[in-house]
């Protein structure tokens, strides 16, 4: 059914472009191409026009650029997922984009794959924001009181960012750690979490070893208080940037669950508006936790 499709709108000033996305996602059965746009302009008016769940947005286009446009969109609708598609990789591209409200962030040419999985994850939380107030609202009305509803529902505006990638000696650690730096200042602190809990070496780069690590933290996860997680995060001098470190023994790695760490993440969501996960190249538990976590996956 057509209701169920992921409905989805292209921006980006080379056609060839848009067609080539077109005909990839065309055999998608819960995607819907819905539109298509020329520049950033035209692509804000037909996101709003068209209300897509996700809009492919490229960076570099001749009138408004793409992480302008990404900011008007979801400042007029911040139920609209936007995929940033940029042939830059760097970390000031993704950090403008991740300000601006980007769901995800990929690096042109992205395979089919990656479009495809990154599309079906926007239009997941897209489809998440929509239904939000409703509940809300329609238990406020059986309740006849909001502050009931207040009171049981945590804020969480923050954004959990994951770093992963398939192969080690990447570098996901360094970007990581540079992304949580780049990220930290007074009005938008960020928190950087090491989810590889066997060999993690967050801490270790940062010269920050030999202190509190999340097993001060998770056996905690349903009792946690804002000042509690400070006590147990390390304070990292030269940047302002708090680390909850991995274990220091490897053996300990299994004295976290995946649900813990999940909690944990989600908690820290609440406090930071940035929290930055740094993970193996294998796929544990505890790194499939954080992918399915994340609002934004380096």
């Amino acid at each position: 059914m057509a209701d169920d499709k992921t409905r989805v709108l292209i921006v980006d000033d080379i056609a060839e472009t848009r067609e080539n996305i077109r005909k990839l996602l065309q055999f998608e059965a819960d995607i819907e191409v819905v539109g298509a746009a020329r520049s950033g302009k035209e692509g804000i008016q037909l996101a709003l026009e068209l209300t897509p769940d996700v809009v492919l947005m490229d960076i570099n286009m001749p009138d408004i650029d793409g992480i302008a446009a990404t900011e008007t969109i979801r400042q007029k609708n911040p139920s609209v997922q936007i995929v940033i598609l940029s042939v830059q990789g760097d970390q000031n591209y993704m950090r403008r984009a991740m300000l601006a409200g980007a769901r995800d962030f990929l690096t042109k040419p992205p395979s089919g794959d990656e479009l495809i999985s990154a599309i079906r994850r926007a239009g997941d939380m897209a489809r998440s924001e929509r239904g939000k107030s409703m509940p809300v609202h329609s238990a406020q009305a059986a309740l006849g009181s909001p502050m009931v509803m207040h009171a049981r529902m945590p804020v969480s505006n923050g954004k959990i960012i994951t770093v992963y990638s398939p192969k080690g000696g990447t570098g996901c650690t360094t970007i990581a750690v540079n992304l949580a730096v780049a990220l930290h200042n007074e009005d938008t602190r960020a928190v950087l979490v090491d989810a590889n809990l066997q060999f993690g070496d967050v801490a270790v780069f940062l010269n920050e070893q030999g202190k509190n690590t999340i097993l001060e933290m998770a056996p905690r996860v349903d009792e946690l208080e804002p000042e509690v997680v400070e006590e147990i995060l390390i304070r990292h001098d030269a940047s302002g940037v708090r680390i909850l470190a991995a274990p220091q023994k490897p053996e300990h790695a299994e004295d976290v669950s995946a649900e813990q760490f999940t909690k944990v993440l989600r908690y820290l969501k609440t406090l930071y508006p940035y929290v930055i996960v740094d993970t193996s190249s294998i796929l544990t538990d505890i790194t499939l936790a954080a992918i399915d976590a994340s609002d934004l996956i380096v």
